[in-house]
């Protein structure tokens, strides 16, 4: 049997952290995850998927992440059910996360988040800290220093102004 999730997404919300009483950490909180497709209206529609993680990692994405946050998550499907006030059966469908992993640099704000960290500030090509390859300096530094350490930054477009024709093989591509 498998039960493996793996998402990518921005949080709706700040994650919510609650501790059980025998003091464990919990968090949850709900990743909005693109669909790969378009509706017939030619939009892009979101799956709004709830998240729960346990003890230290728990606490990480509470200290964290924010609403707005890019954020992956790797874990398993769990369905419970209980008794609702109401005497009703209530289902609840989620994902318990073994590992989250932060997608964008401290401060940096996402798309819809506030940035309210209180630190703005970008670290530079040599204070790396973990976030993929550099530079993640200020952009108008890295356009005049050219001693970039052969990194290509993510928004440059590898193929701007070069014209030339692209020399790839059918037997190179994946589909």
């Amino acid at each position: 049997m498998l039960n493996r999730v793996v998402l990518v997404g921005r949080l709706t919300k700040d994650p919510e952290l609650r501790y059980t009483p025998s003091g464990v950490a919990v968090a949850t909180f709900t990743l909005a995850v693109n669909r790969t497709f378009q509706n017939q209206q030619g939009e892009r529609e979101a799956d709004f998927i709830n998240c729960v993680v346990w003890r230290r990692q728990a606490e990480n994405a509470a200290n964290f992440l924010k609403k707005g946050s890019l954020a992956g998550v790797d874990g398993r499907v769990q369905t419970r059910n209980y008794e609702g006030q109401d005497g009703k059966r209530v289902y609840v469908t989620e994902i318990v996360a073994e590992g989250v992993q932060f997608l964008e640099p401290k401060g940096s704000g996402g798309s819809g988040g506030s940035g309210g960290s209180g630190n703005t500030s970008r670290p530079t090509p040599n204070q790396n800290q973990g976030y993929g390859s550099p530079p993640f300096g200020n952009d108008q530094n890295q356009r005049s220093n050219n001693n970039n350490q052969g990194y290509t930054r993510v928004d440059d477009d590898p193929f701007a102004n070069d014209g030339q024709p692209i020399d790839i093989s059918d037997d190179d591509l994946p589909f």
